[in-house]
């Protein structure tokens, strides 16, 4: 069996590319990361209605959307591991763990995939090796699984205020995405760099894994819409977008709109109008 057959599932089939709706905060304790899903059946039913490619969830509540019927709704992917390094304040002691028998459960929920972080973080070469360990032990597991790997590189730096934040330097970002290629991912999800032509050089470096784009913190439509059609020119298969969407006062019509930028080629001025007015 092979994870290919799983991947159809994942990414578009006349496009290739993929618009994976991530709604998987809750996992990290943050209070902060828990608006717009504080009563998440109504946040998965909202984004199930608008039809993106993938939902992104915890094994907690992966649920509320595998037990919603028909044979169109989004595809699952899987959260399988838990970390404590979002924080504005950091405790004493960073972690990143997996989840017990992760693929098992991926294969009970009926998982099209599943993803776990790589980190490097500045300073923590112990949270960078936890996040290795985690990506060792899942890798054989999902080849036997046939079920597909997606793995999470991320550059974090020290903002000075005792916490971390994503740092987009290429030179950073390109090196880990190779290892994570090294260690067996089947998909890359990571962050945008600084300046989005760059892309092209993280999809370079990780050969023929497809390249997805994480969306990170809310920004103003036009400016979502702009970057993620200079992601897809630059060459990624797609995008994985949370706070930008559950966040937005108008969720469906942002998922509609960036559904309309991965798989029918609409310009950016076209997508932005299927979002409802004054909800930038």
């Amino acid at each position: 069996m092979s994870t290919s057959y799983r991947l159809g599932r994942l990414f578009h089939p006349d496009s290739g590319r993929c618009l994976d709706v991530a709604i998987d905060h809750g996992f990290f304790g943050e209070a902060g990361f828990l608006r717009g899903i504080e009563h998440l059946p109504s946040a998965v039913a909202t984004l199930v209605a608008a039809a993106p490619d993938a939902i992104q969830l915890t094994v907690g509540q992966a649920p509320l959307l595998q037990r919603i019927p028909g044979r169109t709704k989004p595809s699952l992917v899987l959260r399988t591991d838990v970390a404590n390094v979002y924080g504005e304040s950091l405790p004493d002691r960073l972690f990143s763990r997996l989840i017990a028998e992760p693929v098992e459960q991926a294969l009970r929920l009926d998982a099209t995939c599943v993803v776990v972080n790589l980190f490097d973080l500045a300073g923590r070469a112990d949270v960078r090796e936890a996040c290795i360990e985690n990506v060792l032990a899942l890798k054989p597991a999902t080849e036997r699984a046939a079920m597909p790997l997606m793995v999470e590189p991320l550059v974090m730096g020290a903002t000075g205020r005792g916490g971390y934040a994503s740092d987009t330097d290429p030179e950073k970002i390109v090196p880990l995405v190779r290892q994570a290629v090294e260690l067996g991912a089947d998909v890359i999800k990571c962050d945008p760099t600084t300046d989005p032509a760059d892309i092209a050089r993280v999809v370079e470096i990780a050969g023929d894994v497809p390249v997805l784009i994480r969306g990170g913190g809310r920004v103003e439509d036009r400016e979502l819409l702009a970057r993620t059609a200079g992601v897809l020119e630059a060459g990624a298969r797609g995008i994985v977008y949370g706070r930008n969407i559950i966040q937005h006062a108008d969720p469906a019509g942002m998922t509609r709109a960036l559904m309309s930028l991965l798989h029918t080629g609409t310009s950016v001025d076209e997508a932005a109008a299927m979002i409802a007015p004054g909800n930038a």
